[in-house]
Order: structure tokens, then C-alpha cells, then sequence
């Protein structure tokens, strides 16, 4: 039976602008206020789809929500029309204005948890939408993310879903950004690799003092004791907190990894040596690669400008042989010396990395999100994808359908200032109504 890791890129919303919104990611916060663009964002994100699934990568596509969410702004006592209440929410509070235009969904990373069928107890394939509770203007995602993914996965023989965890920090939930499966091919059991923030219950365990631990520990155990895993296929292990206080938000911007390898920098966990002990004595197989970085080959700083681990890892081994690597990463890794210079001698080592692509998605990456942050793994067998019904699997059709939907809907220039545009959300409605069709999910936007 084949089983494929399929990628499921967010798209990326034609609402995307810059605002600083999330406090720890450096890069969205250095460039609040910068003009976007968001055709550009969401060509290039299609570029990269396109490129993988020519690579022979099973690729996916995600629906952008909608918005401005009118909803949440009523909640908050703002009547009238709809463009009403964004003019008069912009004059009484225009950050949470650009909060309800957030295009954060783009990164799918943070969509949800995903257990594939060979680790769960009932052999289905388990989601639990994160709930994302730290951040304002993605604690509302979850709603519209379970509803497109049972949408999108609804043959109950195959898979099952989970609501979101209970608000609040205790059981704080980033998704998939913290949650890596290793195994020796994807269709095999595999062990699933949970990094927590904080202990949200010990108020003695260590934690970030200047920023947000987004991930709880409680909130892992939780996914996992949902998903039907157990103590022998799950190892949990905190984040280093002086990462996260250095801008390391989510697991994925400090290690990556698939299949057999796990790639990460020496810094990304409290005891790394314990982690990977640990990784070792329950996985299933015998090659597994623990590939560390060290501090002084890449520091930590350049590890957080670059993205460096916010990369995805594919395996393109053949059955049988070596295992054999290709890492997609943004250009911002080859424009730094330091990084490039490493990456090159990883390449020339043995070291399973064989290759390095790089990609420009500036738009993304200036907002804090890399390629790692655009895609939710979720390993399928072949009649899995077969009960698919939208048309969210990319071929070369839709990748075309796709572009001219951008190409038509979006515009090259949006600024914080446009988010108060009445003609604005006239056009963001347009496009969504135009996407329902392409993507076969028609009638989603009015759930």
C-alpha cells in the first residue's frame, strides 16, 4: 500500500498585510507598518506548491479564511453594517481592526495536530485544530479550520476529528509547529515528537520570562491521549525557554525534521541530550540521524534570521537504499554567508541532507513565517486521498485556476492604513466567493 507525507500549504490571503501582530516573532515585529504585498505573497507560495509536487511530492492546498471577521468585532459591541463597524472600530481601535484582517491562517503549520493511522490506536487518521490561545488574532482560527478540515477529510472510515483544546494558557495549543513524526518510512509506525514551552501547571518549572511560551505541556499530553497514542510512539520535551526569549516562538524555527532525520541546533531543547536519547530508545528502526547544529557553526542569531530550521525536509529515498534528503529553504539562507557555507558542507558530508532548494518567500518571511510555517504534514495512503472530495490535491490545472484567481482578486500594495477601505472588503468577499468553485467547497465561507 503506498503512503505519501502530503503537504497541505496554506493559501495565502489576499488580506495579508504587515502589523507586528505576534509578540516573540522577531520578524513580524521589525516590520509592522511596512507595506505588503499581497499578490506577490501568494504567487510565491504557489510557486514553491508547484515546485514540490514537480519534485514528486503529493501536494495539497488549504483555503484562506475569511475576512475581516465581522463576527468577532460584534462581539465586541460594534453595530451597524458591516462597513460600519470597521469604521468605527478603526477610529476606536484600529489594532484590533487589523487583528480581524489577519491573514495568519497562511501558516498551516499552526492548523492543526495530525496522527496519522499507523500510530493511532483505532487506525484512522486523528486532527485536532490548535486553538491558539496566546494570540488574539489567531484565538479565533480554530472554528473555521475544523470545519474546512472536516470538510476536506469527512470519510469517517478514515479519519476523525477533535475540537480545539479548552482556552486559556494551561492548555495553549500551536499545533503542528510543535510536533514532529519520525519513522522509518511514512507508512510505518512512527514515533511523534511533542516540544512544550512550559509546564503551565508548576509554576516552579522553568519558563520564558520576556515572552509567551505558546505550547503547553498539558496541551501535548492532551492531543495525545486524544489521538489513541501512548507512552511507547511519544517522547515530550520542553523548549529551551532562553530560545523562546530570543524569538525561537514555535519548536519549528529551531528544529525540523521527517521521516528518519531530525535537524535541529544545540540550543533548541532544555536537555538535548536526554531528547535524543530518549527519540532513540523508542523509535522503531535503525536509521534514525540526529543531525545538531552547533552554536558555533550557526549561531543561534543567525539560525532566527535565516530560518534555518523553519525549513522543510523531504525524503526522497528509494526503498532500500541511503536515506536521502532535500531541504527547501527560503532565501534568506543563502543570502547569509555563515548559513550558506554550512549548508554547502552538509551537503558535501554524509549527512543525509543531499540537496538544498531555495525559494523566495519574502513576503511570508517578513511576516515570521518560512516554509516549514506554510504546510500541515498529513501522511495518507493512496485511498485516503481518494476520498478527498474538494479539489485540493495541486495539479497542473488548479496550480493555473489558482494563479489567474490571485492574479485577478488580489491586489500589489496593502497597507495598514487600507484595512479601513469600504471597497477593501468588498473585494476580499469577491474572492472568496470566486475560490468556493476552484477548490470545490462551495457554501464553506457561509458555515
Amino acid at each position: 500500500m503506498s503512503v505519501f507525507e502530503v503537504n497541505f500549504d496554506g493559501l495565502v490571503g489576499p488580506s495579508h498585510h504587515y502589523a507586528g501582530l505576534s509578540k516573540g516573532n522577531i520578524a513580524s515585529q521589525a516590520n509592522a507598518m511596512a507595506a505588503a504585498n499581497p499578490k506577490a505573497a501568494a504567487l510565491q507560495g504557489l510557486k514553491k506548491m508547484k515546485s514540490l509536487n514537480e519534485m514528486g511530492l503529493v501536494q495539497g492546498v488549504l483555503a484562506p479564511h475569511l475576512r475581516p471577521n465581522i463576527a468577532i468585532l460584534r462581539s465586541l459591541g460594534f453595530t451597524g453594517t458591516d462597513a460600519v463597524i470597521v469604521e468605527r472600530a478603526w477610529r476606536e481601535s484600529p489594532e484590533i481592526v487589523s487583528k480581524c484582517f489577519s491573514a495568519s491562517p497562511m501558516w498551516t503549520a499552526n492548523a492543526a495536530t495530525v496522527s496519522p493511522a499507523s500510530d493511532t490506536q483505532d487506525g484512522k487518521t486523528h486532527f485536532t485544530a490548535a486553538n491558539l490561545c496566546r494570540m488574539f488574532h489567531r484565538s479565533y482560527e480554530s472554528k473555521f479550520t475544523s470545519q474546512l478540515l472536516q470538510r476536506m477529510f469527512s470519510n469517517s472510515d478514515h479519519f476523525a476529528h477533535h475540537d480545539a483544546l479548552p482556552s486559556g494558557h494551561f492548555f495553549g495549543d500551536e499545533g503542528a509547529a510543535n510536533h514532529t513524526r519520525l519513522a522509518e518510512s511514512h507508512g510505518e509506525p512512527g514515533l511523534e515528537f511533542f516540544v512544550y514551552g512550559e509546564t503551565a501547571f508548576d509554576a516552579n518549572a522553568p519558563k520564558p520570562q520576556n515572552y509567551p511560551a505558546r505550547q503547553s505541556k498539558e496541551a501535548s499530553q492532551a492531543i495525545a491521549r486524544l489521538h489513541g497514542l501512548n507512552s511507547s510512539n511519544t517522547v515530550f520535551a520542553q523548549q529551551n525557554p532562553d530560545v523562546i526569549d530570543a524569538g525561537v516562538f514555535h519548536n519549528d524555527v529551531i528544529a525540523v525534521g521527517t521521516s528518519s532525520l531530525l535537524f535541529f541546533h544545540e540550543s533548541a531543547f532544555l536537555d538535548s541530550e536526554k531528547v535524543i536519547a530518549e527519540i532513540k530508545s523508542k523509535y522503531q528502526g535503525d536509521s534514525f540521524y540526529a543531525l545538531k547544529v552547533l552554536n558555533s557553526e550557526v549561531s543561534l542569531e543567525d539560525a532566527i534570521s535565516t530560518y534555518l530550521f523553519n525549513t522543510q525536509l523531504l525524503d526522497q529515498s528509494a526503498p532500500g537504499e541511503r536515506k536521502r534528503f532535500t531541504l527547501i529553504a527560503p532565501t534568506e539562507c543563502q543570502e547569509n554567508s555563515r548559513v550558506e557555507q554550512y549548508l554547502a558542507k552538509i551537503v558535501a558530508s554524509d549527512a543525509p541532507i543531499n540537496e538544498v532548494k531555495y525559494f523566495d518567500l519574502r513576503e511570508s518571511m517578513k511576516n515570521g513565517g518560512g516554509p516549514a510555517c506554510l504546510r500541515l504534514r498529513v501522511v495518507l495512503s493512496q485511498a485516503q486521498i481518494d476520498s478527498i472530495q474538494p479539489r485540493v490535491i495541486l495539479n497542473e490545472n488548479l496550480y493555473d485556476d489558482l494563479v489567474s484567481w490571485v492574479n485577478e482578486h488580489y491586489r500589489d500594495r496593502l497597507s495598514f492604513e487600507d484595512l479601513r477601505d469600504p471597497q477593501l472588503m468588498t473585494e476580499l468577499r469577491d474572492a472568496a466567493a470566486a475560490l468556493e468553485p476552484i477548490l470545490g467547497l462551495q457554501g464553506i465561507y457561509q458555515l
